[in-house]
C-alpha cells in the first residue's frame, strides 16, 4: 500500500496491505481517508504489516462540525457568503488530531476510525466497528462504539512482543523466524 500513497500527511509502513473487492485498492487514498485536507496539518500514520479489510474508512477532524457553538452549521466553510474570514475556516470544525496505526494491527471490514485515535500494536479492530477512542497494543475490541471483547495474549506475551519489535528487524530475520512466528512459539524465535 505505501507505494500507492502519495499524501505528505499520510505514512504507511512496510508490508502493509489493504484488500478491496469493490474499488480499486491503488485508490485507498481517495475512497478511504476521508475529510482529510491539507489545512488541519492531521497525519495518518499506519506502521508495518497492517491488514486492512475492504471498505475500511479513517475520519479525519473536518468531518466533525463543532460542537462548541451554538449551531454545528459550518458557517465558516461559506465565508464569503457570510463576509466571515477566510483565515477562520477550520473554526467550522473541531480539531480531533491525528489518526495513529501502530504495527501488525487488522482492521476489519468496513471498520471506521475516528480522528484522534491511536491504535496499539497487535490490535485487532472488528468488522463495522466504530473506533472512538484510542485502542491498546494487542487488544481486540468491536462494536459501536469499539469497546473491548478481550486481549489477544497474556500482559507479559503482550509486553514480550512490545519489546521485541519483530516487525523492525532485517527481512532475513523475519522470514527465518516466520514459522515460529506464525506458530505462536515467542519461546523458539531467534
Amino acid at each position: 500500500m505505501k507505494n500507492v500513497v502519495d499524501d505528505p500527511n499520510i505514512e504507511v509502513g512496510d508490508y502493509t496491505m489493504y484488500n478491496d473487492f469493490a474499488d480499486n485498492p491503488c485508490d485507498f487514498q481517495k475512497n478511504n481517508v476521508l475529510y482529510h485536507y491539507p489545512i488541519n496539518h492531521d497525519r495518518l500514520v499506519i506502521g508495518k504489516f497492517c491488514s486492512i479489510a475492504c471498505g475500511a474508512k479513517f475520519l479525519f477532524t473536518s468531518a466533525n462540525h463543532t460542537m462548541r457553538a451554538l449551531s454545528t452549521y459550518p458557517f465558516p466553510l461559506f465565508f464569503e457568503e457570510w463576509g466571515l474570514d477566510k483565515a477562520d475556516v477550520t473554526q467550522a470544525w473541531d480539531n480531533k488530531g491525528d489518526i495513529v496505526v501502530g504495527n501488525d494491527v487488522w482492521i476489519g471490514y468496513e471498520a471506521v476510525i475516528l480522528a484522534g485515535v491511536t491504535i496499539g500494536d497487535g490490535a485487532i479492530i472488528g468488522a463495522r466497528a466504530m473506533v472512538t477512542k484510542d485502542v491498546e497494543p494487542y487488544t481486540i475490541v468491536g462494536g459501536v462504539p469499539a469497546k473491548p471483547i478481550r486481549r489477544r495474549f497474556s500482559d507479559e506475551t503482550a509486553a514480550q512482543l512490545e519489546s521485541m519489535q519483530w516487525w523492525n528487524w532485517p527481512h532475513e530475520r523475519i522470514a527465518r523466524n516466520i514459522p515460529y512466528i506464525q506458530a505462536g512459539q515467542l519461546d523458539r524465535i531467534e
